[in-house]
């Protein structure tokens, strides 16, 4: 379009030559024509003429190409403008000359048009962002609830078939006797209660792996904790022989959500009961903490004595209902516990895993150091 406007110019400046190359030879003719001019009059006259129209050539272009550039460089720059607003690039602006001309009307036309445009298109990006979160969310509840109702319907069968077979037996009156009643009974309570607990788990699980749990940070004391959950566990050990060695006295904080880690904890401790087997005459298990101090970690590690995990288990453990065990006795647990483990620490972006070492197995896992531990 520019092109076109400055050629459309010079062909003006032409057809203006054209004109005053015409004028002078009609002044020419006439002026022959009037008056008895001799050789060097007419060679006066003409250099006269050549003068006043080179003159008139010239200064007619410098006009004409002032009155061009006066045109066209707004016009430039609105074209610049157009173009970066048709790419969605709304940075550059037209700068009003303040002559309140059509070229100033046009330029603040096309910066407002440049506003609305940018702000309309940031509001529809950022729905677009909030609906592919709703989207996602919503997959995730979808997959969620699947899974969910998958999981459970697996898990349940052995229990649901176990309570129906007991009550069953306790409508017939299988056993007469009140020891045996309440023996059924006890076993509908026992596995009602691990229907439960499951169906909780299962929902926190499924809450930490689907959704964004928020964590109830704060600073508490690690050593307190471990000490409650051996205390918990005491009557288990006492029947089961079992010595724990955890020799730390002194207060170690650390920064994070205490309900989840004490889940953490008890997940290892019971795995290790569960798992722990008698080496030179002793069943063992043992907690112990490490700390650095200069990456602001702690770690916590469970060791029980007793077989390793073999390569093909170690890595699967930590799946949903995965189970080394494949008997599915009633005190093999649900499979679980180190996916919460897992969950949790994924959520933590902190380190956990299990190791096999002489004689047994250790578990571990990371939290964030606590400066308290330092002030203490």
């Amino acid at each position: 379009m520019l092109k076109s406007v400055r050629s459309k110019l010079f062909l003006t400046l032409c057809i203006l030559v054209v004109i005053t190359v015409c004028f002078v030879m009609l002044a020419t003719a006439v002026y022959i024509k009037t008056t008895e001019a001799t050789i060097p009059d007419l060679f006066d006259y003409f250099r006269f003429l050549a003068i006043i129209g080179v003159t008139s050539v010239l200064f007619g272009g410098i006009a004409i190409w002032i009155i061009t550039e006066r045109f066209t460089k707004p016009v430039e720059k609105l074209d610049k403008i157009a173009r970066n607003i048709a790419k969605l690039d709304f940075s550059e602006k037209y700068n009003l000359l303040g002559t309140d001309d059509e070229f100033d009307h046009l330029g603040n036309s096309i910066n407002e048009l440049s506003f609305e445009l940018k702000n309309t298109i940031g509001k529809m990006k950022k729905d677009n962002i909030d609906l592919e979160k709703d989207i996602e969310k919503k997959s995730k509840i979808d997959e969620m609830r699947k899974q969910f109702i998958s999981d459970v319907s697996h898990e349940l069968k052995t229990p649901i078939s176990l309570i129906q077979g007991y009550a069953e037996g306790l409508v017939e009156n299988v056993n007469t006797d009140e020891e045996n009643k309440n023996f059924y009974a006890n076993v509908i309570l026992d596995e009602a209660n691990k229907m439960d607990k499951l169906v909780k788990r299962l929902l926190e699980l499924m809450k930490l792996e689907y959704e964004d749990s928020n964590f109830n940070d704060q600073n508490f004391d690690i050593v307190e904790l471990i000490r409650e959950v051996i205390r918990i566990s005491k009557v288990k050990l006492d029947e089961e022989n079992i010595e724990v060695i955890f020799d730390e006295e002194q207060p170690i904080y650390v920064f994070a959500d205490d309900f989840y880690i004490e889940q953490v904890v008890s997940n290892y401790f019971t795995n290790a009961i569960k798992n722990v087997q008698e080496k030179n005459s002793k069943k063992q298990i043992k907690i112990t903490i490490e700390k650095s101090e200069e990456q602001g970690k702690v770690r916590i590690t469970v060791f029980n004595t007793g077989e390793n995990i073999s390569e093909e288990n170690i890595n699967r453990i930590w799946n949903r209902f995965y189970k080394v065990d494949s008997s599915r006795n009633r005190d093999s647990g649900n499979g679980i516990g180190l996916a919460l483990v897992k969950a949790i620490m994924t959520k933590y972006n902190n380190n956990y895993g299990v190791n096999n070492v002489e004689n047994g197995v250790e578990f571990y896992f990371e939290l964030n150091y606590s400066i308290m531990s330092a002030e203490m």
